[in-house]
């Protein structure tokens, strides 16, 4: 990667600049309380916790393959929560997916560095963000944390018609910013889906991997700030 033809930055949002896992973990701790989930058979919430998160990623993988629309997955997944203790509750699934996607996005748990990484890039190039993220949900997270201002375009899923890691979504959002791919940089959590799906379109796709214990720079970092070394 020459530094000296890239010109646009694609980031990911979630898990990648928003920290999901915090943000998501302390809605649904709000969720089990109000709703006195205990109550109906979890041991606690982390076991409440780890349910949701092992049902939430089904219906992720099925709305990704477009099996699944995101109006049925924001209760489909608390109802297969509920169904995993023994409880049936259409309505309460219905009720808790309705807060989830309202408390949610209003979270303003950045990950670590995102301010920083953002204010030292954007004096060198034009931000963007590409997500599977739903349209709505996605600009109140980025205004919530006060980062809206960054990208000059914000890519979605719906928008484009294509979700990660189809080369559909890529062509969408470089035709859209007017960056030819050998000129633009991928920056996400999910190798296949952000990285990968970026390079086989032709882009420059970099892995952020806060797992690594040793980063394969500059494919792999762990760290934003290690963006600075890099571009």
């Amino acid at each position: 990667m020459s530094t000296l033809q890239i010109q646009h930055i694609f980031f990911d949002l979630d898990r990648t600049l928003w920290d999901f896992e915090k943000n998501s973990g302390n809605t649904l701790q709000h969720l089990f309380e109000t709703h006195n989930l205990k109550g109906l058979g979890f041991e606690d919430f982390e076991h409440f916790h780890k349910v949701y998160k092992a049902k939430n990623d089904i219906c992720w993988e099925l709305y990704r393959e477009n099996r699944m629309t995101k109006e049925s997955m924001r209760s489909k997944r608390f109802k297969m929560t509920l169904q995993e203790v023994g409880y049936e509750s259409n309505t309460l699934a219905k009720t808790l997916g309705e807060e989830y996607v309202a408390l949610s996005p209003i979270q303003t748990s950045l990950i670590e560095g995102t301010h920083e990484i953002l204010d030292y890039l954007s004096e060198k190039y034009r931000l963007h963000i590409i997500t599977n993220g739903f349209e709505e949900i996605q600009s109140i997270k980025l205004k919530a944390c006060k980062i809206d201002h960054y990208f000059e375009q914000v890519v979605t899923s719906e928008r484009a018609g294509f979700k990660k890691p189809q080369e559909g979504i890529f062509r969408f959002a470089c035709n859209l910013s007017k960056a030819r791919p050998f000129e633009s940089v991928m920056i996400g959590d999910d190798l296949e889906i952000d990285a990968l799906g970026a390079e086989r379109f032709g882009m420059t796709g970099i892995h952020f991997n806060p797992e690594a214990q040793e980063p394969n720079l500059p494919k792999e970092i762990s760290k934003l700030e290690q963006l600075k070394a890099i571009l």
